[in-house]
């Protein structure tokens, strides 16, 4: 199977890569199913890379239906070692508008509904996480915008990411607990990606894409969804340059994340002891360790 060591998941208004060459589809088979979509593996900026629409070509899946764990043992499958992930976000703080970047380092979990590890049926496992993201692969995300001078779009390095079950939004009592809280920006998709990502030794980042203020801001009732799907597509198209120059710097300069290592101390069942149709079910990820 084509192999390529850096992944990009395009969340809302990011289903293709413009820039990608010597496009091929690539089906994967995974024991938790199939993926949102085939894989799209092509060459960017001389780089083998595996493209992913969150939600298919067609926006079909919603958020608590997305297969998480497919779409994250696809890329392992792939050898994919970095994970880019495109997102579009809610603002909840006005300094983050619509259209800025925000790269954050933490995330609160507020779903419901989402099976977000590997680790079951005899074999259990515990990640370290405190620092949900690689801060590696994130900086270099980070210096790739501040690179580009984009028209009307800031960054913000760091910040917390609101994880909602969706796929309603906010009522305005919670929008405004998760200001309480000190939380930057709120989606429905990266926690499991990232808590998956880890557990596949896969360093991960998310690029958010601010499309709106959340219900909060008193001028919430303003927002048209016309303005919202404009902002989506700007910022699609901000994101494609902004991948396309991070992996231009991944390439060049691939960091070594401690994500790589993550399973390292975090089994606690003994693997001699554990049940074989586990370990093969696991054996990619596992691989290492076996």
């Amino acid at each position: 199977m084509t192999q390529a060591k850096i992944g990009i998941i395009g969340g809302s208004g990011l289903y293709k890569m413009e820039a990608l060459k010597d496009v091929e589809e690539v089906t994967v088979d995974t024991p938790f199913g199939s993926p949102s979509d085939a894989l799209i593996v092509g060459t960017l900026e001389g780089t083998k890379v595996a493209f992913l629409a969150r939600h298919g070509r067609n926006h079909h899946l919603s958020p608590s239906e997305l297969p998480f764990r497919a779409n994250i043992y696809a890329m392992k499958s792939l050898g994919v070692e970095y994970l880019i992930s495109a997102s579009a976000v809610g603002s909840l703080q006005a300094e983050a508008k619509p259209l800025d970047m925000v790269v954050p380092d933490q995330f609160i979990d507020r779903t419901k509904n989402r099976i977000s590890t590997f680790f079951s049926e005899g074999i259990v496992a515990h990640i370290a996480f405190g620092d949900p993201v690689c801060p590696k692969l994130a900086g270099v995300l980070a210096d790739a915008v501040d690179s580009l001078n984009l028209t009307d779009v800031n960054l913000h390095r760091g910040g917390t990411y609101v994880c909602m079950e969706g796929p309603a939004f906010s009522t305005k009592a919670e929008s405004n607990l998760y200001r309480s809280w000190g939380a930057t920006i709120i989606g429905m998709t990266n926690l499991p990606e990232a808590k998956l990502a880890r557990e596949a030794e896969i360093a991960y980042a998310t690029l958010a894409l601010v499309t709106d203020y959340d219900c909060w801001h008193p001028d919430h009732d303003s927002v048209t969804v016309d303005m919202i799907i404009a902002n989506l597509h700007r910022n699609a198209t901000n994101a494609q340059k902004v991948i396309q120059e991070t992996v231009k710097r991944l390439s060049a300069n691939p960091p070594e994340s401690e994500a790589h290592s993550a399973l390292k101390y975090a089994i606690l069942t003994p693997l001699d002891k554990a049940p074989t149709a586990t370990k093969e079910k696991l054996g990619l990820i596992l691989q290492k360790y076996l």
